[in-house]
């Protein structure tokens, strides 16, 4: 197969740029939707896993681009190159397997569930649970650490308050993914500012613009939602039975709520992510050693390998203490490899530019930019199945128009974060999709109408700029949500772009075009 090519490269036409897509996404829809079988009067799933379709996505997409005149050979270095830029990230989520053993075996994970169970209540839970979340993941500088431990415990929180397992799962996405977006240690932050080439702060400043605002709405609509909750369905003997659990099996002393803290000093002191959580799984081990029962080393191995063996009797106990350990998380990994292979495939064979690439001849306004930016971000996310890729991708096809129109590159690394990192975990079969899902044990399907702050976001953005609104321009102007602009801090950008950009500026505002400094 690998010496199978035709003379000459050429980029795919449209029916063969959308071959291995609509192949991948039948397939997905197949799977999700229509691969059930009747037993015992229940529907049950067959195959819920999304990696056979990117298996036969990854098929088609070589022999598109291998008919385009690549050889497989190059058609296997463009994947290779993408799962080497996703290397650091597989590498933290198999640290975060271990993280997640040596905090339940702690007793961190079932003192924040036994704590959470005493202190909140079905009315407050929501918009609590969302500021708290909000908070570690801002510290930790990561949504999938945050969702892996205090996520977790909210989880079983929820259910013992008789919270909807899909709303609880949303507002836990939505506090993780505030955190993610205002942290500065967040890996999406600091790619979409340095694809953009603007400033990390330049861009976290902008994110404020329109992730700030969607929190304040959203921890509304978590409040309404705690004050309409259905409290038939709260069965105090639930949460009682949970906490009565956790009190026979775990040493539940404030200290062994420790560990938090250390994740919140390993990302104060600015510590490499990786090296980060090695320390604080190090950290989670000690306190089991010296607050819940000792075990031998090739114990801990086991735990910190195949995750913990916890049987407390409670189901709900169960479910949530049997997460964690390096080997659960190979299923995530094998879907992260496979989907960035799809997305390194689609690259190599043309697909994305033929797709993409004469699209922005087509945009003349801000709204239209904003527009096609987060559309091609989302798309990236569905059909490439990688959030790195939804903001990768989109910011060279793009960053000229972002110039032409005058706006700030800060304006371009905000709406590229607003749909390629808040959306991308709404579609199981992409590495944060399925890594949550497999974490919270609850579909993207379900839990995403409740993930406020992720579905919001782009429809914010987008409806701002519809209006005129909340738009960064490339002199450091900003024209706010009343319609007024005043002057700011410019965002850093390479100098001939910015020059270009204000002279842009400056000349749609000479024909009114765009709106005066006030």
């Amino acid at each position: 197969m690998e010496n199978i090519k035709t003379n000459e490269k050429r980029l795919p036409n449209f029916f063969e740029a959308l071959l291995p897509i609509i192949t991948m996404v039948g397939l997905m829809i197949y799977v999700f939707v229509f691969a059930k079988e009747n037993v015992d009067g229940d529907l049950k799933q067959i195959y819920d896993g999304a990696h056979m379709p990117l298996i036969c996505g990854i098929i088609v997409a070589c022999f598109v681009g291998i008919f385009c005149g690549n050889s497989f050979k190059d058609m296997l270095s463009g994947m290779i190159a993408r799962i080497n830029t996703t290397l650091d990230a597989i590498l933290i989520l198999l640290t975060v397997g271990l993280l997640i053993s040596s905090f339940m075996i702690s007793g961190t994970i079932p003192a924040l569930i036994y704590y959470g169970l005493e202190l909140l209540n079905p009315v407050l839970f929501l918009p609590i649970g969302c500021i708290i979340t909000a908070i570690v993941s801002l510290c930790c500088g990561s949504s999938w650490t945050a969702t892996a431990t205090i996520g977790i415990a909210f989880m079983t929180i929820g259910r013992g308050l008789g919270i909807n397992p899909a709303i609880t799962a949303g507002m836990v996405i939505s506090g993780a993914y505030i955190g993610d977006k205002f942290s500065p240690l967040s890996d999406t932050t600091n790619l979409a500012a340095g694809v953009s080439k603007t400033g990390l702060f330049d861009h976290v400043s902008a994110m404020v613009s329109t992730t700030g605002p969607v929190f304040v709405i959203s921890l509304i609509l978590y409040t309404f939602l705690g004050f309409n909750a259905n409290l038939e369905n709260y069965d105090p003997s639930i949460a009682d039975g949970i906490k009565i659990s956790l009190q026979n099996n775990f040493n539940l002393n404030p200290l062994v709520l420790l560990p938090i803290l250390i994740i919140i000093l390993v990302c104060v002191l600015r510590i490499e992510g990786l090296a980060g959580v090695m320390i604080t799984v190090f950290v989670g081990l000690v306190f089991a050693q010296i607050f819940q029962q000792q075990r031998s080393l090739a114990e801990i191995f086991a735990i910190l390998h195949y995750g913990p063996d916890i049987a407390t009797g409670n189901e709900y106990v169960d479910a949530a203490l049997s997460k964690g350990g390096m080997d659960n998380q190979m299923w995530t990994i094998n879907l992260i490899l496979l989907a960035v292979s799809f997305g390194g495939a689609l690259e190599k064979a043309g697909i994305i530019e033929k797709l993409f690439a004469h699209l922005k001849e087509k945009i003349n306004s801000v709204a239209g930019l904003v527009f096609t930016t987060m559309a091609t971000s989302i798309f990236c996310d569905a059909t490439m199945c990688d959030q790195f890729l939804g903001i990768g991708i989109p910011a060279p096809l793009y960053e000229d128009k972002y110039d032409e129109l005058g706006l700030g590159r800060n304006m371009m690394s905000r709406t590229l974060e607003d749909a390629g990192t808040l959306w991308a975990v709404m579609f199981p079969w992409t590495a944060c999709g399925a890594y949550q899902m497999k974490t919270l044990g609850i579909n993207p399907i379900y839990f995403f109408p409740f993930a406020f702050v992720n579905l919001l976001s782009p429809i914010y953005a987008l409806l701002t700029a519809y209006f005129k609104r909340n738009i960064f321009w490339a002199d450091g102007s900003y024209t706010n949500i009343f319609g007024k602009t005043k002057m700011k801090k410019k965002a850093q950008a390479p100098k001939e772009v910015e020059e270009y950009a204000i002279s842009q500026l400056n000349k749609q505002r000479s024909e009114g075009k765009v709106p005066q400094i006030s």
